[in-house]
């Protein structure tokens, strides 16, 4: 077989019809530990597109490690043309130490596209950036809320700038798709400024699994791929994504103990009391009123909270509910 039609990664060629576990050495830990990262790659005999699959990028967002995870261990991922590239940790230095960010305090997705003698978040990215982005065309890049603050399942990319992309993130047929501007420093940033397509999809909080939204990650994985011409139909959602482009944070005006009136996923009429703020000895509380109508996408499950905490995110359809 032509060496030309190898994948060259970690210094193996790996040729169509291959499957390959290979480890990214990314640095050591004081004690002289090497920290390495494991990298899936599965190839087609046929030739087509390849898929970037990636979890951890925050090392304590767990559901989508547990996403990848599954889809390999049910051998979800071998394409029938094209190549899938699976990472279900980048940061293993926050998995170990159930953080978000890298020792350095710094965050990975903040750090693209990385420098090879910057930070250690720095050299995370610019790791990435050399050996994996230059192999890709598209990918899906799991995520996690952060902080107590759980989110519902959600597809976020930039609507409407790409047809490409808006028809990867229609493939996955999330529960809500949102429209989300590209941050300076992130992977979907980098990815852009290298004509690839990444969308993101988020759901759960961090250091807790959310079963629902794993297996609509797996789902929805499944219709991307099917999408791209890699595999069979995918398992039909279960009713159309709501399309959002705008997104708010409602926040604590008051300190205290924070109880919520409403579950995430449910749609939240303007006016309507969606949770108090109580002192914590009795005194007084206060009752939450919306000031938008929308859909919570996120969820604050922390008790204890201070002024201007986010409490609710709520994300506003393209086209009015209809009761």
């Amino acid at each position: 077989m032509p060496d030309s039609d190898a994948i060259h990664l970690n210094g193996l060629a790996i040729q169509p019809g291959e499957r390959v576990l290979t480890r990214l050495v990314i640095s050591k830990l004081p004690s002289g530990t090497v920290i390495d990262v494991p990298v899936h790659v599965l190839r087609a005999h046929e030739p087509g597109p390849t898929l970037l699959l990636m979890g951890g990028m925050h090392g304590d967002e767990v559901n989508g490690i547990e996403t990848i995870r599954r889809m390999v261990r049910r051998e979800l991922l071998q394409p029938t043309r094209g190549t899938v590239i699976a990472i279900p940790i980048l940061n293993i230095y926050g998995f170990l130490n159930f953080s978000r960010d890298v020792p350095d305090g710094k965050d990975v997705n903040r750090s693209f596209p990385g420098f090879p003698r910057g930070s250690l978040a720095g050299r995370v990215a610019h790791r990435f950036m050399r050996e994996i982005m230059p192999l890709i065309d598209y990918g899906i890049d799991f995520h996690t809320g952060g902080a107590a603050r759980a989110n519902f399942p959600q597809v976020r990319c930039q609507l409407g700038v790409d047809a490409e992309t808006d028809a990867l993130a229609a493939a996955f047929a999330a529960p809500f798709t949102l429209h989300a501007a590209l941050r300076a420093g992130s992977l979907r940033e980098a990815a852009q400024a290298r004509g690839k397509r990444i969308i993101v999809y988020e759901t759960g909080e961090s250091l807790r699994l959310d079963e629902h939204g794993i297996e609509e990650a797996v789902a929805g994985t499944l219709r991307v791929l099917h999408h791209l011409g890699m595999g069979a139909e995918g398992p039909p959602p279960a009713r159309p994504t709501i399309v959002c482009r705008r997104q708010t944070w409602l926040r604590a005006r008051y300190a205290g103990l924070f109880r919520a009136h409403v579950e995430n996923g449910q749609y939240l009429e303007k006016g309507q009391i969606y949770g108090s703020v109580a002192d914590p000895y009795g005194e007084q509380a206060v009752r939450l009123e919306s000031p938008v109508s929308g859909y919570v996408i996120g969820l604050n499950h922390m008790p204890v909270v201070n002024q201007g905490d986010a409490l609710l995110h709520v994300a506003v359809p393209e086209v009015a509910r209809t009761l």
